[in-house]
């Protein structure tokens, strides 16, 4: 849990008026909880959590923010609940976590749709988001402020050697994160098993599972039981998308102001600094442990030949799959995010969007600074 300290000003002498007439039009502060379904700090979504709330304390001073990391506080569904009655300001929402209480989250969801830096990062862009977001709204009185990225290099970890065609993934018992990515693993001839991250460790080094879907960040935690991860080029083989969450409830009750400097924060700030330092998170872990030689353990990035025969053997598997669980408008959302995507990828070629563009060494900072066992971590980061 993080605690924002409560910032005073001392006023003196001469300085009386002058402070007087700063804090007359002053933002009063704001109090609110925000959930995440991943770790805190040193994880690069957590650190722009952390930032989110920082930019809070230094905008409105005597705000308060706490942050409830790893479902310390509400599952993803308990979380879209309390957004709904109030109990809970803002969230980090996985659009797949989310279906169990909201199957429409469900449609943007699919392997090898966006499949390029510049189509990831537009999924906001979509008419799809849009109408989403004005489902949550209306369904849920909890207002979409805007949606980010975790890894976009997506994969599949295994024990004993590396998954790249459909014969490798042939009967393995596979950690799956939900119903959507069982879809998936089903069409290559493997065997689901969805799993808490927290039970993988295990499962991989008793053999309960032979090997994991997960990001380049579960990587790096399994790394010693899945030492083989192969990733089928962006996205291949699932997104990891996230809107961030407001309830309606607690924004309506707020001032305009603000809601105005909450708005900016999120939105010119926030958003743009979790997208930035999450890509960089990726660059840094291939950085260290890419490979090219498959028979070695680390990251394999598939070539656009063998990422196609992933995409090839899915099928269409989990929008299949989605389309049995939503109505006909949700039918609807499934081919129109589709035929978006596909647009996308043809709009934003790879390297041609500003984020491939972004100085990765301006981030290393805000790793080193949040690093497990520094003095600012043990003071910023509760559990």
């Amino acid at each position: 849990m993080f605690h924002l300290r409560k910032l005073t000003a001392a006023v003196v002498g001469s300085g009386l008026l002058i402070a007087a007439a700063g804090t007359a039009g002053a933002v009063d502060p704001v109090k609110l909880r925000w959930a995440s379904d991943h770790t805190g700090p040193p994880h690069p979504a957590g650190i722009a959590e952390v930032r989110f709330a920082e930019m809070v304390e230094k905008r409105i001073p005597g705000s308060k923010v706490q942050i409830f990391w790893a479902k310390s506080l509400y599952t993803v569904p308990q979380g879209l609940k309390a957004l709904t009655q109030g109990n809970l300001e803002i969230m980090t929402g996985q659009f797949g976590k989310t279906s169990s209480i909201e199957p429409l989250s469900n449609v943007v969801l699919g392997a090898g749709k966006l499949t390029t830096v510049g189509a990831i990062d537009a999924i906001d862009t979509t008419q799809t988001y849009k109408d989403l977001a004005a489902h949550f709204m209306k369904a849920h009185d909890v207002k979409l402020m805007g949606a980010g990225h975790l890894s976009m290099y997506m994969g599949a970890g295994a024990v004993k050697s590396r998954l790249i065609g459909p014969a490798d993934f042939a009967g393995k018992k596979m950690r799956s994160m939900g119903p959507a990515e069982n879809a998936l693993l089903s069409a290559l001839g493997a065997n689901p098993q969805a799993m808490a991250f927290g039970d993988v460790p295990p499962a991989l080094q008793t053999g309960v599972i032979d090997g994991l879907l997960t990001s380049l960040g579960g990587f790096n935690v399994t790394k010693e039981q899945a030492p083989y991860f192969t990733v089928a080029g962006l996205n291949g083989i699932v997104g990891d998308y996230y809107y961030f969450g407001v309830s309606n409830r607690w924004w309506s009750r707020l001032k305009q102001d603000q809601r105005d400097v909450l708005t900016d924060i999120i939105k010119n700030d926030f958003i743009p600094f979790q997208r930035a330092i999450n890509y960089c998170n990726d660059k840094r872990t291939l950085a260290k442990f890419q490979t090219t030689d498959k028979s070695k353990p680390g990251v394999y990035v598939m070539n656009q030949a063998e990422a196609a025969v992933i995409q090839k053997t899915e099928g269409g598997a989990t929008d299949k799959w989605i389309k049995s669980k939503v109505n006909d408008y949700g039918d609807k959302l499934v081919d129109q995010f589709s035929k978006e995507a596909k647009a996308l990828v043809a709009a934003n070629p790879p390297g041609s969007h500003a984020l491939e563009k972004t100085n990765c060494a301006d981030y290393e900072k805000y790793f080193t600074r949040y690093t497990k066992g520094s003095d600012l971590y043990k003071a910023k980061s509760r559990k």
